[in-house]
C-alpha cells in the first residue's frame, strides 16, 4: 500500500523545561506543504503552556475520525446514484479512563447534516450508506474508539 508521513516540530522557548514550564505549541507539516498550528489541550495542559488557539491532538483524531468517514461516505453514495450536495458533521469526542487510568477517545460521534439533490435514500439506505462508510474508513478500521452516527 502507501506510506504516509508527517513532520512535527517543536522547539523549547525558555529555561524551565526541567521545571515543567514550557510551551507545548508545535507545528505538524504534511506531504502537501500545508502547516497546522497545533498545541496540546488547555484542558490538559494549562495556559500558557497550551494554546487553545492550536490544534490538539484529540481534536485531530476526531477530524481524521469525521473527515475518513465523510470521505468512505462519499464515495459509497455516488456509487449508488445518490448525489450529495452538501455534508457537515459537527462530531463530538468522549474521552474516558481505561482499565489503567489513562485518559482515551472512548468514543466519536457522527452527526453528519446532508443535503442530496433528486433521489433521496430511505432510511434504511441511509443507515446501509452510513454502516458501508463505516466499514470501509481507513481510519476506523484502525482504531478501537466506538464510533457512532447520530442523524
Amino acid at each position: 500500500m502507501s506510506e504516509i508521513k508527517v513532520t512535527i516540530r517543536w522547539k523549547v522557548n525558555g529555561p524551565d523545561f526541567l521545571k515543567g514550564r514550557y510551551s507545548r505549541e508545535h507545528t505538524w507539516t504534511f506531504d502537501g506543504g500545508a502547516v497546522v498550528l497545533a498545541s496540546s489541550s488547555p484542558d490538559v495542559v494549562p495556559v500558557p503552556m497550551s494554546n487553545p488557539a492550536n490544534v490538539d491532538p484529540e481534536e485531530a483524531f476526531l477530524a481524521a475520525v469525521s473527515s475518513c468517514h465523510m470521505l468512505s461516505f462519499l464515495f459509497i453514495a455516488c456509487k449508488a446514484q445518490f448525489q450529495v450536495e452538501s455534508y457537515h458533521d459537527e462530531a463530538v469526542a468522549t474521552m474516558a479512563k481505561n482499565e489503567r487510568g489513562v485518559p482515551w477517545v472512548s468514543a466519536a460521534t457522527l452527526k453528519p447534516k446532508i443535503t442530496w439533490v433528486g433521489k433521496q435514500p430511505s432510511a434504511e439506505e441511509l443507515a446501509r450508506l452510513h454502516h458501508q462508510a463505516h466499514e470501509q474508513c481507513f481510519i476506523a478500521a484502525s482504531i478501537k474508539t466506538q464510533v457512532t452516527v447520530s442523524s
